[in-house]
């Protein structure tokens, strides 16, 4: 691994092109390299989120995320490989309900909004979402296994209802002094607008 990364400006994807992890190029516009974009971009966005002042569980959290992510990542960039633990979809569920356990019960959808972690954490949701829905077109455009796509598609699935918590959290968690509840979305003041 020492050298394998010293040169970066290659020139092989001039031609529009990307290489696979196997040696395989793909045209830049292919399902596979858009997937890996998604989960790279959605990597990134947590690594955002982490520049916040966060709780220490929540920082824990999302740093073991980050690592899965790039296995997750890996096993798209090596279509043979199985990087992405079983285990990996469990320890969010359960992170799902260790924290949603301590908020309030919801009555009404939420707006992105509230503090700038909770905002961070709503955007990383959505691109979990676009990531989810980029390995379900790739899994329809060639046939990944249905083992390893299922865990990949399980795993964003889960990590976006794990980001939707994290943000109700993160909007509790007072750490900018601005934290307080969620921003509710309230249909009865669209109503009330001159028309």
């Amino acid at each position: 691994m020492e050298n394998r990364l010293s040169r970066i400006v290659t020139r092989s994807g001039d031609d529009g092109t990307t290489g696979l992890a196997d040696g395989t190029r793909l045209p830049k516009s292919a399902p596979r390299v858009q997937a890996l974009g998604d989960v790279d971009e959605l990597n990134s966005q947590l690594g955002l989120l982490l520049c916040e002042p966060l709780p220490d569980a929540v920082r824990e959290l999302l740093i073991d995320v980050q690592h899965e992510l790039f296995n997750l990542g890996g096993e798209l960039a090596m279509p043979q490989a199985t990087l992405l633990a079983e285990s990996a979809v469990s320890r969010l569920e359960t992170a799902i309900e260790t924290h949603n356990a301590a908020l309030p019960p919801l009555r009404e959808f939420i707006l992105p909004g509230g503090t700038r972690g909770a905002v961070l954490a709503h955007v990383a949701r959505t691109v979990a979402r676009r990531a989810e829905r980029s390995v379900v077109a790739l899994g329809l455009a060639e046939q990944t296994s249905q083992q390893t796509g299922s865990a990949q598609r399980h795993y964003l699935n889960r990590l976006s209802d794990l980001l939707f918590v994290l943000a109700r959290v993160l909007n509790r968690a007072n750490l900018d002094g601005r934290g307080g509840d969620d921003v509710y979305w309230r249909s009865e003041r669209l109503q009330k607008r001159p028309g």
